[in-house]
């Protein structure tokens, strides 16, 4: 295994681009000490290569470094992504790119999901909350066969923490509630309820979430789609 990781590390390193891995800070505001500079079409590359590889994810992730990371979310197996992993791995985010990736990618095809979204949102650290609603978000694109229920339950959990307004929570919780909202009329007007509240709000970071969804929440793409 030892072999393996340094090859793949060393393939990284031959794509790293310094250019990069300078603007991901810059210009994305991605703070990622680790990084190397890889993009990501060529970490996709190298997973296509690889295929799933849960062991091979399991020490990758031990590697620390940032690329490497982002690698791990395309060859785990969701099958084998336990609960203890999902907490263990969501304690070392430390940037919304790591966060949203990991969600997107893997954690939201586990069974853990929604129990993690339930977790994570009460947590206090910017990234371990941000990782609750980037998850819930994750399952609300990719999750087509769930019914409304989990979702309308979870509406309460975005409600409380909209008042949080370290800047990566505020635009995952708003993510979260749009990605709800775009799934069907019936979520849509949920959504739209919770939203126009929100809107009105006399805190400062609730109105800016409510007026941030309600410009998808009730935008034409959506009417078209929903047919108003």
């Amino acid at each position: 295994m030892d072999d393996r990781i340094a090859a793949i590390l060393a393939h990284l390193r031959q794509h790293a681009d310094p250019g990069y891995r300078d603007d991901l800070a810059r210009r994305y505001a991605i703070i990622a000490p680790t990084a190397i500079g890889v993009r990501m079409t060529d970490i996709k590359a190298i997973a296509k290569r690889l295929g799933r590889d849960h062991p091979l994810a399991l020490a990758l992730w031990g590697s620390d470094i940032y690329e490497a990371r982002l690698l791990v979310s395309l060859i785990a197996d969701p099958a084998l992504t336990t609960p203890e992993i999902m907490d263990a791995w969501r304690a070392d985010f430390d940037n919304w790119a790591i966060c949203d990736t990991l969600c997107f990618n893997l954690f939201d095809r586990t069974p853990h999901a929604l129990d993690k979204v339930r977790d994570w949102s009460r947590l206090n650290d910017e990234f371990g909350r941000r990782a609750a609603f980037a998850l819930l978000a994750s399952v609300a694109l990719h999750d087509r066969k769930m019914p409304d229920a989990p979702f309308l339950d979870c509406l309460p959990l975005i409600e409380a923490a909209t008042g949080d307004p370290r800047n990566f929570v505020k635009k995952g919780v708003s993510w979260a509630l749009r990605a709800i909202g775009e799934r069907n009329i019936a979520l849509n007007r949920a959504a739209i309820g919770l939203a126009e509240r929100l809107a009105a709000s006399d805190d400062r970071t609730e109105r800016w979430i409510g007026k941030d969804a309600l410009k998808s929440l009730t935008g034409p793409k959506l009417k078209v789609k929903f047919g108003l």
